[in-house]
């Protein structure tokens, strides 16, 4: 699974410029005041070949006792909680404060590994300015600058040090060959611990009429007409906003590796309550991971006809960017149509490790041309050459030829419609790049 990098200091010392820095994004709200940030922001960074998820959090002071700096601290403690590895952030240019000597005791009597980054450093040549930041007791103080981007990856690199994460990425997710590697997700209280349990046939997970129960991603080894499975019940992710109860934010970080580890993802929707938010935000973040997936819509047997079109028309409008995945109705606490989801999930794998060969890509690229052509883009029409498999899980599609950058959208998914009606490409995400090839009489112009 990705490693967990928390951003731990007090206000305004930049932790979510640096947030912003390594998820190379602009998530995080960024202003020269203290207390911006105060609940934690979760996004996904990438140094060389190893991927990780990182933290941001709010202004830490550990001795607060009340009002929201109290809440502040509490989110932060629990980032820590979660964290591999922790960055405390200090202000090279602010100096030393009281603070931060209460957020480095705090971090030395938990022993977790921790980096010392003093940022906003840019331009102090001089290392004597930082002498002062040894008094934390956190070892070397690692200068750099998150606006600027200056020794940011080193620091990266002596953050992940620690964890001796191998050369290589782990192919498959981690898993034993010919094994599939099955997360049910969904919202709290949705009745995955009941479907797994169903499976199962005996009561291994606790399963309770309160959301929430299930805490943490629970692996149970299951086999099925000789095909070996690693069932994953991950806690139910629920809108920020109404998460109060630290143990269950913690359940957050764990539910996005589950799904990030997985083959093949079953998000498990409720028939009584129809397609929320968060229904949508967890979809969004499977899709967003790239892995295969099937919907279920559970206690199919609690709501009458009327509910069931409601339920069904919800699914086609706010989940249309999930139309490529099997849709079963079911009810885990009866047995009912929960035998047919196995062949959608087989299907999804199946898709989602799909070997595809260049000369079929090729052929089925140039067909789907000469049937039609891309647009226009000024004087030049996107010429297209050939295609082939850039990877699997989710399967990536290159194609390459000359003024691809000009491809619309629109064309990307007829190409897209081509390609999965092929191949059977039921179940899963199909990415497609396009790679322009390089005008090699573009310098010679320039002359």
């Amino acid at each position: 699974m990705k490693p967990v990098i928390a951003l731990v200091g007090r206000p305004n010392v930049g932790k979510s410029t640096l947030f912003n820095r390594l998820t190379r994004s602009r998530d995080a709200i960024v202003a020269d005041f203290a207390g911006l940030t105060r609940d934690r922001h979760y996004g996904n960074g990438k140094q060389g070949k190893h991927e990780y998820i990182v933290i941001d959090t709010g202004g830490f002071e550990p001795t607060a006792e009340s009002g929201i700096y109290k809440e502040m601290a509490k989110q932060t403690r629990q980032a820590v909680a979660e964290a591999d590895v922790v960055i405390f952030v200090v202000d090279a240019r602010g100096g030393l404060s009281a603070q931060d000597h209460d957020i480095g005791n705090y971090l030395r009597r938990l022993g977790k590994p921790c980096v010392l980054a003093a940022n906003k450093a840019e331009g102090m040549h001089d290392g004597q300015q930082l002498v002062e930041f040894f008094e934390l007791g956190l070892g070397e103080v690692h200068a750099v600058s998150a606006a600027h981007g200056q020794g940011v990856r080193t620091l990266v690199e002596l953050a992940l040090a620690p964890l001796n994460l191998p050369d290589e990425p782990e192919d498959d997710a981690g898993s034993e060959p010919g094994v599939i590697r099955l997360a049910v997700a969904g919202r709290p209280n949705v009745g995955k611990s009941t479907l797994i349990n169903t499976w199962l046939g005996e009561e291994r997970l606790v399963a309770f009429d309160m959301p929430g129960t299930t805490r943490d991603a629970i692996s149970v080894p299951f086999e099925r007409h000789g095909q070996r499975f690693e069932l994953i019940d991950t806690a139910g992710l629920r809108r920020r906003g109404k998460v109060f109860e630290a143990i269950e934010k913690f359940s957050v970080v764990k539910t996005l590796q589950a799904i990030e580890s997985a083959h093949v993802v079953l998000l498990l929707l409720d028939a009584t309550q129809g397609v929320t938010d968060q229904d949508a935000h967890i979809a969004g973040y499977i899709l967003e991971s790239g892995r295969a997936v099937v919907l279920a819509v559970n206690k199919w047997d609690a709501v009458d006809a009327y509910q069931r079109e409601l339920v069904q028309r919800s699914i086609e409008t706010r989940l249309p960017f999930l139309k490529f995945a099997a849709l079963h109705f079911i009810s885990a606490k009866k047995r009912q149509g929960i035998g047919p989801l196995w062949g959608a999930i087989a299907q999804a794998y199946k898709a989602a490790m799909c070997k595809m060969s260049t000369p079929v890509l090729t052929r089925l690229l140039l067909e789907a041309v000469q049937f039609q052509s891309p647009k226009r883009s000024g004087m030049f029409r996107p010429k297209m050459r050939y295609a082939h498999q850039g990877g699997m899980n989710p399967p990536i599609i290159v194609i390459h030829g000359n003024s691809l950058d000009h491809v619309t959208e629109a064309y990307k998914r007829f190409l897209e419609g081509r390609f999965r009606k092929e191949f059977d490409l039921a179940g899963t995400p199909l990415r497609i790049e396009m790679r322009t090839s390089a005008n090699p009489f573009a310098d010679k112009s320039e002359r």
